[in-house]
């Protein structure tokens, strides 16, 4: 199941051949890369001021647990010897761009997620390659000749295996999940490889007696919906390997957001708001570098019970810059407070966004729909 070096036809007739590619630490790898001195290194992207936040963290800072979205005083405190160094968005999408034109060498079926990971739906072949395997292997290769970075891949039928299995060997890896192989690869793995199972929510599916993809398979829609609401139905399916979504390259953006899952639920007034303040830093700089701007800003909070509140504010004009964006999100955030209950996850989108708009009218155009203008 996990073995890169067997070359078996990895996919059943009527069923698709899906890759899933994601690059390895992207942002500090590119860094590490540029500059041989903080090769092997804990490096962070990011600001390293007091309100800075990391934007990307090499492996090396992982093992002392510097993730994504935390704030930098706090990965500093967890590594004192942390280099960090200033983004540089135009690099990593010039980086981006190249491992694009590889994809697109490929397949014409490429559904970008972000700067650094991408779906690909590979079912035809048009290299004569023989296998999505091979495929894969052929891609990870190219990607370190021409960019000098490393890149995992997961290879298998559907959206949702793919993108478990690209996790399974990383860094560096590959891993292939065949048919009929699906359900038992998921019933193998802890339910906190789900995405969208924080270590709160792997907590209480423990005290119902949840901890594998086995256990969860086995609890009936009904217990899940008592338990998890309206998350129960992506669970019923994800413990089954069932996923239907198609790869959609060229898939109109509808939203720049982002969301953390806290280890541990917060209530505290002052921790919310800092929290805020964290992922509207990482989410402004995602909307920068989908170079997009938007009218409404969404606020998403997860309660400890799993229920899910949204709560959204639009403008007349385009908002202006991050510090706008900011506003708008603490004034959806001060609306709610005091909160009833702890919180498990926060998130903050923008949306109603400019190239959504182009998109509509460049449609309308082709399809002669603005002729009676």
């Amino acid at each position: 199941m996990v073995s890169p070096g067997e070359h078996d036809e990895d996919e059943a007739d009527g069923l698709r051949k899906i890759i899933h590619v994601d690059m390895d630490a992207f942002f500090a790898s590119v860094e590490q890369r540029d500059d041989p001195e903080i090769r092997g290194k804990p490096v962070a992207v990011g600001g390293s001021s007091g309100r800075g936040v990391v934007a990307a963290a090499s492996y090396e800072a992982r093992t002392f647990g510097v993730r994504s979205a935390m704030p930098s005083s706090r990965a500093l405190r967890l590594c004192p010897d942390l280099i960090f160094r200033k983004a540089r968005f135009d690099v990593y999408r010039a980086v981006s761009q190249q491992i694009r034109a590889i994809f697109l060498d490929y397949t014409p079926h490429v559904e970008p997620l972000s700067l650094d990971e991408a779906y690909l739906d590979v079912t035809e072949d048009r290299k004569g390659l023989g296998s999505a395997t091979r495929i894969a292997e052929q891609i990870r290769a190219r990607i370190k000749a021409d960019t000098g970075l490393t890149a995992s891949a997961g290879v298998s039928y559907n959206k949702f295996l793919a993108k478990l299995a690209s996790d399974q060997n990383k860094p560096d890896g590959l891993c292939v999940i065949r048919p009929g192989q699906g359900a038992a690869f998921v019933a193998s793995l802890p339910v906190r490889r789900f995405h969208g199972v924080g270590p709160r929510g792997a907590e209480k599916m423990a005290r119902l007696g949840i901890e594998t993809g086995a256990d969860l398979a086995a609890k009936d829609l009904a217990f899940l919906r008592a338990h998890f609401g309206s998350f129960a139905e992506y669970l019923f399916r994800a413990a089954r390997g069932v996923d239907l979504r198609q790869v959609r390259a060229d898939r109109p953006r509808k939203s720049v957001g982002g969301e953390r899952t806290f280890a541990e639920n917060i209530e505290n007034a002052v921790a919310l708001r800092e929290t805020l303040d964290a992922i509207i830093e990482t989410v402004w700089e995602r909307i920068e570098r989908a170079q997009t701007r938007g009218r409404t800003v969404t606020l998403k909070l997860r309660y400890a019970d799993f229920t899910t509140l949204t709560r959204a504010r639009s403008v007349h004009h385009w908002v202006a810059d991050k510090a706008e964006f900011a506003t708008l999100g603490h004034a959806l955030l001060a609306e709610l407070l005091p909160l009833p209950q702890p919180i498990r996850l926060m998130g903050l989108t923008l949306s109603a966004l400019e190239q959504d708009e182009k998109t509509v009218k460049a449609k309308a155009e082709k399809d002669g729909q603005l002729s009676l203008l």
